[in-house]
């Protein structure tokens, strides 16, 4: 059965890939294969957007907006960016703010100008914040009444728009100023498809946050890449998409992903505004409330992070008709258990269901599947997208043999340029056009790919990363701290929290270390477990922490 379904999935890929067919894939420079119809830039890939005209594009709190509304105000803005604030080719635009039509129309404006939007995670403490902006170099932030707080201490060279009323620093400009000019005052920019697009700030192992630079090249194969999986889901699991396409219900995500990670950005965002889906936006997640969404407003589809399925599908309520109209639901951003896998799939037999795998660097894309490739192989994330190439091995000129597992590595033409202003950082993930993705992982006889470990030293919460690394450096500023070791723990809800073993000749309490980390660290990043260690934490010969040894130590954990 299996054979005869490898077979035909193959078949349909080849025909989506064929030279005669909208994703036809050619050899780019060296070698590195890619979308040869894909937009060139990402002005041109968002401006399909308007093509929907008077659907309904996003919902959020009572506000609605049709892709016509959402186009005009965008406009209005981008105006103002040229007239008011001459922004323009290569300037960058942070937006500090939670999820809500401001954010879209922000990120919008800025594309359209040609500017380098810059989206920041919200749940940061001021500091983190501010070093983004700093080290960015934008010269506007567009933010929330709540961000807008930390950010006073920005100076008055940058221009913050607040979205919301509120009192501001001379210079700061209000969302209701910035709407005064009529949307044909816009000029939209051409960029060339090798300019800087996009910068998404990501934990590294050095401890700070790495802004990860895409030229507009890379993000216009990352946006067809999705275009391309949902035209081989269609292809390869019919059954599955014929009830959606029979309810007669514009195809509804749900979304609750934060737009400054790369799933939120382009995967639900971006994707949905090429394709004329309509996103409704929760402002934080809640399952009832998640629930209660999908009941009202016919939701078609939900992706999240496991920690957010496993609640969803655990709720007495999923089972109910209040989740009548979910026919596809998807999973990323972090590890996802055999149980839950089970559970979802128990739930919704004849749901769309997915899985996938990429990373910021990559812009979201390696692997992916679903229907019925995931059903028949749940726990894998897919088969490598046609414009990634994979490499098994120590090296990317040592690949190891089909079944065994190995660093991953990968090649792709939707990949990062670098990391703003590392140089060495990007040298040091790099080889030969070759990204080194600190994931361990094998790919089996049928080509499908496998992760089976992290060799980077990030815990991955609920899909957001947290670099161990910064959290040690944040307790060892305590002055009663001596050294400290970070690592993750295994969460039911999370799949991944973070655990810490701390030494203190003076006696530190508990107490005292949340205090300190929690007035430095944003929530998520504060440890659920502390241990306090009676003698010097192992090391090896060059002064390393042995922390695998430290945290088998400690918790009994492999």
């Amino acid at each position: 059965m299996i054979s005869e379904q490898m077979n035909g999935w193959r078949q349909a890929w080849g025909q989506l890939i064929h030279e005669a067919s909208p994703f036809a894939i050619v050899k780019g420079e060296q070698g590195i294969p890619e979308f040869s119809k894909a937009p060139l830039n990402l002005v041109e890939a968002l401006q399909a957007g308007r093509e929907h005209g008077p659907k309904p594009f996003v919902r959020w709190q009572g506000q609605s907006y049709t892709y016509n509304e959402f186009f005009t105000k965008a406009d209005k803005i981008t105006a103002a960016l040229q007239k008011e604030l001459a922004v323009g080719k290569g300037d960058r635009v942070a937006i500090a703010m939670r999820n809500r039509p401001a954010w879209m129309i922000s990120f919008m404006a800025a594309v359209q100008v040609g500017a380098i939007p810059v989206p920041i995670n919200s749940w940061s403490t001021a500091e983190e914040l501010l070093y983004a902006i700093k080290d960015c170099g934008a010269r506007v932030v567009f933010c929330d009444p709540q961000r807008y707080e930390l950010l006073k201490g920005l100076s008055d060279d940058i221009t913050i728009v607040v979205a919301d009323e509120t009192p501001l620093r001379p210079g700061d400009r209000s969302w209701v100023s910035m709407l005064t000019h009529a949307p044909e005052e816009a000029v939209l920019a051409s960029p060339n498809p090798e300019d800087p697009a996009l910068i998404l700030y990501t934990s590294g192992t050095t401890g700070q946050a790495k802004g990860v630079v895409s030229s507009h090249k890379a993000v216009c194969q990352a946006l067809y890449a999705l275009d391309f999986q949902g035209a081989l889901a269609y292809m390869t699991s019919e059954e599955r998409v014929r009830p959606l396409l029979e309810s007669g219900l514009q195809p509804t995500m749900l979304l609750a992903y934060p737009m400054f990670h790369v799933s939120g950005l382009l995967s639900q965002f971006m994707s949905a505004l090429r394709s004329g889906r309509r996103l409704v936006i929760i402002y934080k997640w809640d399952v009832d409330d998640a629930i209660n969404t999908i009941r009202d407003e016919k939701v078609t589809q939900f992706a999240g992070v496991p920690t957010m399925m496993q609640q969803l599908i655990h709720s007495e309520r999923f089972a109910s008709s209040d989740t009548d109209t979910l026919f596809a639901l998807g999973l990323g951003g972090s590890a996802a258990s055999r149980a839950l896998l089970d559970k979802l799939l128990e739930s919704k037999p004849m749901a769309l269901s997915g899985n996938g795998y990429g990373m910021t660097e990559s812009n979201g894309i390696c692997a992916a599947h679903g229907g019925n490739q995931f059903m028949a192989f749940p726990e894998s994330v897919g088969w490598p997208l046609p414009l990634v190439e994979i490499i098994i091995g120590d090296s990317p000129d040592a690949p190891v043999a089909t079944g065994t597992s190995g660093p991953i590595w990968l090649r792709t033409s939707a990949l990062m340029s670098g990391y703003w202003n590392k140089p060495q950082d990007t040298a040091e993930v790099m080889k030969d056009g070759w990204f080194f993705t600190g994931d361990v992982g094998y790919l089996n006889e049928h080509g499908m790919l496998y992760i089976t470990d992290r060799i980077k030293d990030i815990i991955i919460r609920g899909g957001e990363n947290i670099s161990a690394v910064e959290v040690e450096h944040c307790v060892c500023e305590h002055p009663d701290v001596d050294e400290a070791a970070v690592f993750m723990l295994p969460d039911a809800n999370f799949g991944e929290t973070v655990g810490m073993v701390v030494r203190s000749e003076s006696g530190v309490t508990e107490e005292s270390l949340r205090t300190f980390m929690a007035e430095r660290l944003a929530a998520y990043k504060l440890p659920e477990r502390i241990w306090f260690a009676q003698q010097p934490l192992q090391r090896n010969a060059t002064g390393k922490l042995k922390k695998a040894q430290v945290r088998k130590e400690f918790t009994g954990l492999d």
